[in-house]
C-alpha cells in the first residue's frame, strides 16, 4: 500500500469558527460575508444529554424563529465530526444557535454548551 501526500497550493477552505459555549443565543453572521460551508465538529463530551446545532444561511437568525438551513445531532457524551468534501453554499452568511430539541421551534439551552467548531471559505 502506497501513501500520497499532495502539497495545495489554494487551500480548501480559509476561516475556522470556534464556540466554546454554544446555546440557544444565536450568534450572526460569524464570518461576516457568505461562504462554502466543509466541515462541522460538535464536542458534547462533558454533557450526559444530546444537543441540536444549527446553523441559518442567514446574517440575523433568532433561535425559535428562524428556519436553520441545516440540523446536526450530537449524542450525549459524545464529539462528532461532519465533513462536506464537495462544500455546501450559505449566500448570505452563517448564523448559529443550539439547543436540545431538533424541531424548529424549540428554545431550551443545553445546560452545559458544547464547543463548537466550523470551517469555511
Amino acid at each position: 500500500m502506497a501513501v500520497t501526500v499532495t502539497n495545495q497550493s489554494d487551500p480548501l477552505a480559509a476561516k475556522l469558527v470556534q464556540d466554546t459555549g454554544a446555546t440557544n443565543a444565536a450568534v450572526d453572521n460569524t464570518t461576516g460575508a457568505a461562504g462554502t460551508l466543509y466541515m462541522v465538529e460538535i464536542d458534547n463530551s462533558a454533557y450526559a444529554t444530546a444537543v441540536y446545532f444549527k446553523i441559518a444561511n442567514a446574517a440575523t437568525a433568532t433561535a425559535g424563529t428562524t428556519a436553520a438551513a441545516m440540523v446536526f445531532l450530537c449524542p450525549a457524551s459524545v464529539k462528532r465530526s461532519y465533513a462536506f468534501p464537495e462544500g455546501i453554499a450559505f449566500s448570505a452568511g452563517f448564523s448559529h444557535w443550539c439547543t436540545i430539541g431538533e424541531p424548529e421551534a424549540n428554545t431550551t439551552a443545553p445546560v452545559t454548551p458544547p464547543t463548537v467548531r466550523y470551517v469555511t471559505s
